[in-house]
């Protein structure tokens, strides 16, 4: 879907995007050394050591499950693995980067090309995919205003870890589709558990490349780099503040200048940091303390064939093997623990309760997860599949109503205990005894002539308040339509 935009001059321009997105892989140890990866809310410089620290006479080694985590990215994403990688010195002076220069990957990274499917407005496009290498992550600045003066601290506990980035074409035209590629993006990883993708805790950090052109023009337009972005909301509020400036700035006359453009999120805007007329020399060359890879066939098909079902495919078969509706199966697919709790609990209740159980998840289930966190997931909780698997099979069986069953998952999400032993310890199955019911009908048609009357002359919504009045004096146990049936049978007698 391209978003364009028509000024008043009347001519149209279009945004073209691409994204440079990093992830800290899920490795137990840093990218070159034996320490262990630190997570966000570590005591600062207590995971490091000379390797990481970028100390004299140190000799990195390759961590083995950070290849192999980005080689199985790179399947997910339907990547070519080239048969020959290696890594490389690039080198730039910067204060997070002890060593003076961050072993990656320049001219032959470990996955080439691939793409990613995305969903905008209900219009499905894949997204090209350019490259994904593997480096190492810089340490981290802390900055300080203690009212006097402005300073920086290091911590290091990240410097070293393993980070996987991923460069995608210029093949996005609007701040929609650049969110939905990063949700796409997080989802997959989470589903090959290569990385946990956290932008809100410095897993996933991306960079947008944006430019604007008009339409019909094949050239691409001068870009602007948006760094320092740390949220979906960031990247797209930052690429909708970018795409109406440049167009002014060339509507004006001016001329859009090549740049490193940091975003505010207190205002939403970019603010220009550095000139990129030229690209920058990295002095890029091979590193010489690694030695290059090369990629066995066979090794890359046995990484393949490891990979889980992914969420596209997922999705899809859940609407056709079990008849769901896309958006519930959009919403059972979102992360693969709860796509699988699902299918767990289709296994227990049986696949003729399929859609029962989807009701139970995105509904009730999904209303007890969102008091835990909007990520909780049922493994959080005292519920189990097997419970929902109990409840569905109870409401099939008419053993208990409806809004019974909601009540008894309350207890159960409290409590732990199965379903059928909360209904037998507290009595509340549902009543079939159809005099039981008829002698509360009578009561209660004796009890509200007025709704008689209301009924008696054509107000058939009336039906509705008496049947509430037998389900109230049966505490919830009544089936409403043995109720409704039996009130109409004394009430149009």
């Amino acid at each position: 879907m391209t978003t364009q935009t028509r000024t008043a001059s009347g001519t149209q321009y279009e945004a073209v995007i691409g994204l440079e997105v990093h992830m800290q892989l899920k490795t137990r140890s840093k990218m070159f050394c034996g320490c262990d990866r630190a997570y966000f809310d570590t005591e600062p410089n207590t995971h490091v050591c000379p390797v990481c620290l970028g100390m004299p006479g140190t000799l990195p080694v390759i961590n083995a499950e950070a290849v192999k985590y980005t080689m199985l990215a790179g399947l997910a994403l339907g990547c070519t693995i080239p048969a020959f990688a290696k890594f490389d010195r690039k080198n730039y002076p910067y204060p997070d980067l002890m060593k003076g220069y961050q072993i990656s990957q320049f001219d032959q990274p470990f996955c080439l090309g691939g793409e990613l499917e995305i969903e905008v407005d209900g219009v499905r496009r894949a997204v090209q995919i350019e490259r994904i290498h593997l480096e190492e992550d810089t340490a981290r600045l802390l900055h300080r205003d203690n009212g006097i003066e402005t300073y920086s601290l290091l911590d290091a506990n990240r410097a070293g870890s393993a980070l996987m980035e991923l460069v995608t074409r210029p093949d996005m035209h609007s701040a929609a589709e650049a969110g939905a590629f990063l949700r796409a993006l997080r989802q997959t990883m989470r589903y090959v558990g290569v990385a946990d993708a956290d932008m809100e805790k410095g897993g996933m950090r991306c960079d947008a490349n944006v430019s604007v052109r008009p339409v019909g023009q094949e050239e691409l337009g001068r870009k602007v780099e948006v760094k320092n972005m740390n949220s979906f909301r960031a990247v797209m509020r930052a690429i909708e503040f970018e795409i109406p400036r440049q167009i002014a700035l060339i509507e004006s006359g001016q001329r859009i200048v090549q740049e490193t453009r940091g975003y505010v999120d207190a205002t939403g805007e970019t603010v220009s940091q550095r000139s990129k007329e030229e690209a920058s020399d990295y002095r890029y060359f091979p590193e010489p303390d690694l030695p290059p890879f090369e990629v066995d066939p066979a090794d890359t098909e046995a990484l393949r064939a490891t990979l889980p079902e992914l969420p596209t495919a997922r999705r899809e078969r859940f609407e056709r093997e079990y008849g769901l509706v896309a958006d519930e199966a959009r919403m059972l697919t979102e992360s693969r623990e709860g796509a699988e709790a699902f299918e767990e609990a289709v296994r227990l209740a049986g696949s003729e309760h399929a859609v029962a159980v989807a009701h139970w998840f995105s509904g009730d289930v999904a209303r007890l997860l969102n008091t835990l966190g909007a990520e909780a997931e049922l493994s959080d909780t005292k519920l189990t599949p097997a419970h929902i698997a109990e409840l569905a099979r109870l409401v099939a069986e008419k053993a208990v109503t409806a809004a019974t069953a909601k009540e008894v998952l309350d207890i159960a999400f409290e409590s732990g205990n199965l379903p059928t032993a909360i209904v037998d310890a507290r009595g509340l199955r549902q009543v079939t005894d159809t005099g039981a019911i008829d002698a509360v009908a009578q009561t209660v048609i004796a009890a509200n002539p007025k709704a008689v009357e209301d009924y008696r002359g054509g107000k058939q919504a009336a039906i509705g308040f008496l049947v509430g009045q037998v389900m109230r004096e049966m505490k919830g146990r009544a089936d409403a339509n043995t109720a409704a049936e039996t009130l109409r049978r004394y009430l149009d007698a």
